[in-house]
C-alpha cells in the first residue's frame, strides 16, 4: 500500500498517515481476545484509506472493518469492535482516551445544561470523590460492538442535530444512580449508589430506554409504558387524545383503552344524531400518537384495546389490513382484542357470539373486567332481550378472522381480561384491569378522563429494568439485586415530573413497578435446558418463584421503612392473597416443581406492613436494552446464533453469549417444532409475575401442508395459552424466507381437547 497517503487531522492540518500508530489501536484492541486478525482488520482498513482522508474516518473505518469481520467462527471481532468504538467515542466526547474526572465532568454539563442542576446541589465535591473511586471506565471495554453502536445512538447525552458526544457510558451508570438515591440519607446512599453502580455496568440488572438515555439529563419521564382509558364522551375522548398528545412526546410507548365507544348508528342525545361509531375516533387517536416525533427519531406508538364482542368488531379485526381504502382503515396503530372465559366456551361447543354496542347494554362493559359472573349473567340477559340491537356470528366464524388478521399483520394481540383479573395483585370490583400497554406487558388499573386535569381520572405508567439471568451464579443472588431494584425504580417514581395529573395520582396511590428478565435463551443453554421438550420447566419454575418471591420481599422491606403504597387497601396482597394463591391451576400438570421459598412468612409480613409497589413484575420484550448487556432478548428464543438488526447506524452483528462453548444447547426459534414448548414456560412464569408477559407465537409456513399456516392451528394455540393462564399474546411471527433482520422495532376448532 502507498505510505504517503495524508490525513486530515481535526484542526484542518495535513500528515502523513502513521500506520504504526493504527496498528497499536489495533492491537491494543485485540489484547486478550481468540481468533481476532489484526494484520486482517489492518488490511480491510488500508485498502479503503484515499490521500486526505480525515482522522475521524480512518477511525470510522477500521471499527467497520472490525465489525465487518464478526462471525460465527470469530465472535471476538465483536469485542475488537467494541474496544475500537469506545477508543473512538471517547475522542470524540474529550479529545482524548482518558475520561476526565466525575466532578469536573459533571460541572461542565451542568454549565452546559445538559445535566440536571440538581447534581451539584445534593452531592458535595467530596461524594463525587467517593463515587470516582467507584467507577471503573475498564467497564467500557466489556460491551460488545452492538452495544457501543445502541449506546452511542439512543443512550448517551448528545447533541442530536450535530452528532456531538459528550460522555461515556460509565458517567451515564454512576449518575443514573446518583440520581435515584440523592435523597437517600447521607449516612447509607453511598453504598447504594455502589451496590446499584456495580449491578448495572456489570449487566446484571438492565435498564430501559427511557431511565438510561434521560436519568441524570433536564428531562424527568422516565416510565416505558402509559395506559390511557378513553370513555364513551367527547370530553373523553377529547381529554385522551390530549394526554396522548403529552406522553408521546415525551418518548413513552401509549396502550389506549377504547372499547367502550359507542358502535356505528347508535342514539345520541335520544336521537338527535347518529352516531359515527369507533372508527373516526380511532382516527383521531392515531393522529395524536403520530403527531409528535419521539427524539426526533420516528413517531410514536400505540396499541389500542377492545372487546371481542364489541358490535363493530368484524370492521375493527381489519383496520390494519393492507386492503380497504384508507377511509375504513387505521393502519397505523396496532391492536388489542380483548377475550374472555366465555367468549372461548362458545368457540369450543360450537356456539354463537352475540355482538353489542357497549351503549346499549349497561353494566356489561364493566362487568367484564370486574366480575366475570356478572357479565355472564348480563350477557346472556341481554341476548334474549330482542329490543336490543345486536348481531350474532358463529365463534369459529369471529375467531377465525382474529386469526387470520393476526396471521397477516402479526400485530392484532390478544389480552384475556379474566386472567388479568382474577390473577392480580389488584382487588376487581375496586380496581379492575382493562387494558394493557403498547407491548403487552402491562396490566394495570386506569379510569377515564373526562378533560385533561381531570383529577379522578387514573392513568397508570409503569416503570421497568429486568434481571439479566445469564449474569447470575445462583438465585440467592436475585435477593440482593431485587432489594437494589425494588428502591431504585421506588426512587423514580418521586423524582420525575408528571405530564398529566392523572398520572401523577396513579403513580402516587398504587407506585407500581414492572422487573422481568432478559438472556433467559442464554440461562437455558447454560443450564443444558431446551424450550420445546419441557426439560426447561422445573428450571423456570424455580428461576421465576425466586424473582417474584424476592421482588416482593423487597417491597415489602421497603413498606416497613416509608409506609405501604396509599392504595394498598385496593390489594388483594392486603388480604393476604398472592400470586401463587391465584394462578391457572392447569400449570400444574406441566411442572413437578414445589415451592421452595418462605411465602408463609412472606404473607404474613405483607398482610402485617404492606408492600411499597402494588406490582412488582412484568416480563418485557426489551429488544435494544438486551443488545447493551450483550444478552438474548427477554424471555425470546435467538432467530441465530448471530442476530442481526438494522438500525440507523446500519447492521449491527451479535453473537449470542459464550458463543464457542453452548452453541449445540442454544434451540433456535425456527427449529422448534410448535409453540407449545414455549407456551408451557410462558404458563409457568405468569403462576408467578403479577402482571403480564410479552409472549409471542410463531410460525413456519414450511412446516404446513401447502406452505399455509391452518387457521385451527393458531387457534388451538390461543386456547392452549388461554389453559395455561396467559393473560396477553403479543406478535404473531410468520417465517417468510427473508433473512431475519429485525428493525428497531385460516377453519375450526381444536374441539374437546383444549377444555378450559
Amino acid at each position: 500500500m502507498n505510505n504517503n497517503l495524508f490525513v486530515t487531522k481535526r484542526n484542518g492540518g495535513k500528515e502523513t498517515i502513521d500506520l504504526e500508530k493504527i496498528h497499536k489501536v489495533i492491537a491494543w484492541a485485540a489484547e486478550g481476545l481468540e481468533d481476532v486478525s489484526v494484520s486482517q482488520v489492518e488490511l480491510k482498513s488500508h485498502i479503503q484509506f484515499y490521500d486526505g482522508i480525515k482522522t475521524s474516518d480512518i477511525h470510522e473505518t477500521i471499527i467497520k472493518s472490525a465489525a465487518d469481520l464478526i462471525s460465527e467462527e470469530t465472535p471476538d471481532y465483536q469485542y475488537l469492535a467494541a474496544r475500537l468504538a469506545v477508543f473512538h467515542l471517547r475522542k470524540k466526547a474529550y479529545g482524548q482516551f482518558e475520561p476526565p474526572k466525575l466532578f469536573d465532568q459533571i460541572k461542565k454539563m451542568v454549565a452546559a445544561g445538559k445535566y440536571d442542576e440538581h447534581l451539584l446541589v445534593d452531592y458535595t465535591e467530596d461524594e463525587y470523590q467517593a463515587m470516582e473511586n467507584i467507577l471503573d471506565h475498564s467497564r467500557d471495554l466489556d460491551f460488545s460492538y452492538a452495544a457501543v453502536k445502541q449506546l452511542e445512538g439512543k443512550y448517551l447525552v448528545q447533541n442530536r442535530v450535530s452528532g456531538e458526544i459528550y460522555e461515556s457510558a460509565q458517567f451515564l451508570y454512576i449518575l443514573v444512580a446518583a440520581c435515584l438515591f440523592a435523597k437517600y440519607p447521607k449516612d447509607t446512599r453511598l453504598s447504594y449508589i455502589e451496590g446499584f453502580y456495580n449491578a448495572i455496568s456489570t449487566f446484571k440488572i438492565s435498564l430501559p430506554t427511557p431511565i438510561m438515555a434521560g436519568v441524570r439529563t433536564p428531562t424527568r419521564q422516565f416510565s416505558s409504558c402509559v395506559l390511557i382509558e378513553c370513555g364513551d364522551s367527547l370530553d373523553s375522548i377529547n381529554a385522551t387524545s390530549s394526554a396522548i398528545v403529552k406522553y408521546v412526546s415525551q418518548r413513552a410507548g401509549i396502550g389506549v383503552n377504547a372499547g367502550n365507544i359507542r358502535a356505528l348508528g347508535s342514539n345520541i342525545r335520544g336521537g338527535e344524531a347518529f352516531h359515527t361509531g369507533c372508527i373516526p375516533f380511532y382516527k383521531h387517536f392515531q393522529t395524536a400518537v403520530k403527531s409528535c416525533s419521539q427524539g426526533g427519531v420516528r413517531g410514536g406508538a400505540a396499541t389500542l384495546f377492545y372487546p371481542l364482542w364489541h358490535l363493530e368488531v368484524e370492521s375493527l379485526l381489519v383496520l390494519k389490513n393492507n386492503r380497504g381504502v384508507d377511509d375504513n382503515r387505521v393502519r397505523h396503530l396496532d391492536y388489542g382484542v380483548q377475550f374472555n372465559k366465555l367468549m372461548y366456551q362458545r368457540l369450543i361447543k360450537g356456539e354463537s357470539i352475540t355482538l353489542f354496542s357497549p351503549s346499549d347494554v349497561p353494566g356489561l362493559y364493566d362487568a367484564f373486567f370486574a366480575d366475570q359472573e356478572e357479565f355472564e349473567r348480563l350477557y346472556e340477559l341481554y341476548e334474549a332481550d330482542s329490543s336490543i340491537r345486536k348481531k350474532r356470528l358463529k365463534a369459529i366464524e369471529l375467531f377465525s378472522l382474529f386469526a387470520q388478521e393476526r396471521a397477516s399483520t402479526g400485530r392484532i394481540y390478544l389480552q384475556n381480561v379474566d386472567h388479568c383479573n382474577t390473577h392480580s395483585p389488584f382487588e376487581p370490583s375496586v380496581a379492575p384491569i382493562k387494558q394493557s400497554n403498547l407491548c403487552l406487558e402491562i396490566a394495570l388499573p386506569t379510569k377515564p378522563l373526562q378533560e385533561i386535569n381531570d383529577p379522578n381520572g387514573e392513568i397508570a405508567l409503569c416503570t421497568l429494568s429486568a434481571f439479566n439471568l445469564g449474569a447470575i451464579d445462583s438465585l440467592d443472588e436475585l435477593e440482593g439485586l431485587a432489594d437494589l431494584a425494588v428502591r431504585a425504580l421506588d426512587n423514580l417514581l418521586d423524582y420525575q415530573d408528571y405530564p398529566v395529573p392523572a398520572a401523577y395520582t396513579a403513580s402516587m396511590g398504587r407506585r407500581t413497578l414492572g422487573i422481568g428478565v432478559i438472556n433467559y435463551a442464554y440461562y437455558l443453554a447454560k443450564n443444558g435446558v431446551y424450550y420445546s421438550n419441557g426439560s426447561a420447566n422445573n428450571l423456570t419454575h424455580r428461576t421465576f418463584e425466586a424473582i417474584q418471591y424476592y421482588l416482593l420481599k423487597a417491597s415489602n422491606t421497603l413498606a416497613k421503612e416509608k409506609g405501604p403504597c396509599p392504595l394498598f387497601n385496593e390489594t388483594r396482597l392486603s388480604k393476604g392473597i398472592l400470586p401463587i394463591d391465584t394462578y391457572k391451576k392447569d400449570v400444574d400438570k406441566i411442572t413437578s416443581e414445589k415451592l421452595h421459598l418462605d411465602w408463609d412468612t412472606l404473607r404474613t409480613d405483607i398482610k402485617e406492613y404492606g408492600v411499597r409497589n402494588s406490582t412488582v413484575s412484568a416480563l418485557m420484550p426489551s429488544e435494544t436494552s438486551s443488545q447493551i448487556s450483550n444478552a438474548t432478548n427477554g424471555i425470546e428464543p435467538p432467530r441465530g446464533l448471530i442476530s442481526v438488526k438494522a438500525s440507523k447506524d446500519g447492521v449491527l452483528k451479535q453473537v449470542v453469549p459464550e458463543y464457542k462453548k453452548l452453541k449445540d444447547n442454544y434451540e433456535l426459534l425456527w427449529n422448534m417444532p410448535n409453540n407449545d414448548g414455549y407456551l408451557e414456560l410462558v404458563g409457568i412464569m405468569q403462576k408467578f409475575i403479577d402482571q403480564t408477559i410479552s409472549a409471542n407465537t410463531n410460525y413456519d409456513p414450511a412446516r404446513f401442508e401447502g406452505g399455509k399456516v391452518p387457521v385451527k392451528q393458531i387457534i388451538k394455540d390461543l386456547l392452549t395459552a388461554y389453559k395455561l393462564g396467559v393473560k396477553t399474546m403479543y406478535y404473531h411471527n410468520t417465517r417468510d424466507g427473508a433473512s431475519d433482520i429485525l428493525n428497531d422495532g385460516d377453519e375450526d376448532c381444536a374441539g374437546g381437547a383444549c377444555k378450559i
